[in-house]
């Protein structure tokens, strides 16, 4: 098997990194407090185990989506969730599914179980066909909503239509569903084969915690709870998580600058000629052109280069159509989009 590539981290200072999708801002005040309590008494409470089920983020997120704290599964990020999932629902001859693209995570994990992969192309119009998904043959099928690295995000109707025609576990990942418009945790609330998997690592500002958590059917929850281990997710991050979840003015305010700035990075790399999928994630897919180089992989690899050797980073993921023309830009905040910018007006003119 193969290992995910993460993407890079870069070394000393300098950079303007906008390959990882992390978000831009500072986490909310309440998450620093909440770690700055646990640490009290010379950081005493670290010589003991956290919550064996993560009490104190489960129920934060029971308050944040108003959702039964014994269906919430809590997990070192939400990949660990998945990697949950993969663990109890697949293996040899219960494969997964998945769009293509989507997350490289899934066939990674997927592999690890010796669980098939099957893969739905998205459609030219940046969709998917429910009979396609629902007749896959796959016993869990992973939707990453909105999509990464296209950025679309599927209604919910659609999602919807497709959990009550398809025959096994739907897995609802919606990583980056505090910049969406909406989002599908009623259907977790009300179909018995959704689960809707999020993180703290995007809307929230604490991928360096690790944190993330399910939504799940009562009887998905149990069975999660049998295979993951005792104590996945440390002290700090429980309490944390627990906290940002409750700060929900953070949330709205600096999920709002994210938009903002994704808005306009939109308008103006459209202005410059590239063409731009709208997203509803904390980035964007953009193919770069000229009037010299049309859009195309080699455009797309010219351009990363270029700002790269400025100490801008963006990605690339060029072995599959939709996305060989076009680099993946994480949403930075208003000062890195002047610089990156800068840089993408300078490459397209030169």
């Amino acid at each position: 098997m193969s290992a995910y590539t993460p993407g890079e981290q870069p070394q000393g200072g300098g950079w303007v990194k906008l390959n990882t999708n992390e978000n831009p801002y500072p986490p909310s005040l309440r998450a620093l407090e909440a770690i700055r309590v646990a640490l009290l008494n010379d950081g005493a409470a670290l010589r003991l185990y956290p919550s064996p089920d993560s009490a104190p983020l489960r129920e934060a997120a029971a308050r944040f989506h108003d959702f039964k704290a014994e269906r919430i599964v809590a997990g070192n990020g939400s990949d660990d969730i998945l990697n949950l999932l993969i663990r109890a629902y697949a293996g040899p001859g219960r494969p997964i599914g998945m769009l293509d693209p989507s997350y490289s995570l899934y066939p990674v994990l997927a592999a690890a179980q010796g669980a098939p992969v099957v893969k739905v192309p998205v459609t030219p119009a940046l969709s998917f066909d429910v009979a396609a998904v629902a007749g896959c043959g796959a016993a869990v099928f992973f939707l990453t909503n909105p999509n990464a690295p296209l950025g679309v995000a599927f209604p919910v109707a659609q999602v919807e239509a497709l959990a009550r025609a398809f025959p096994g576990l739907l897995v609802v990942d919606e990583a980056y569903a505090a910049f969406a418009e909406g989002d599908c945790v009623e259907l977790a609330k009300r179909l018995p084969n959704v689960v809707v998997t999020r993180t703290l690592s995007k809307g929230h500002a604490l991928a360096g915690l690790r944190a993330g958590y399910a939504l799940c059917p009562s009887g998905v929850a149990e069975v999660l709870h049998r295979v993951r281990d005792s104590y996945n997710v440390d002290r700090l991050a429980q309490v944390a998580a627990a906290a940002a979840l409750d700060d929900g003015e953070w949330l709205r305010v600096t999920s709002g600058q994210v938009r903002a700035t994704r808005d306009r990075l939109t308008r103006e790399l459209i202005g410059l000629g590239w063409s731009v999928i709208p997203s509803s994630g904390n980035f964007l897919l953009a193919a770069p052109a000229s009037l010299r180089r049309p859009t195309s992989p080699a455009a797309a690899e010219q351009a990363f280069e270029f700002l790269r050797a400025r100490k801008i980073l963006v990605r690339r993921f060029p072995h599959h159509p939709l996305t060989e023309k076009s680099l993946r830009i994480s949403v930075g905040t208003e000062a890195e989009a002047e610089v990156f910018l800068a840089a993408a007006k300078a490459w397209t003119e030169g």
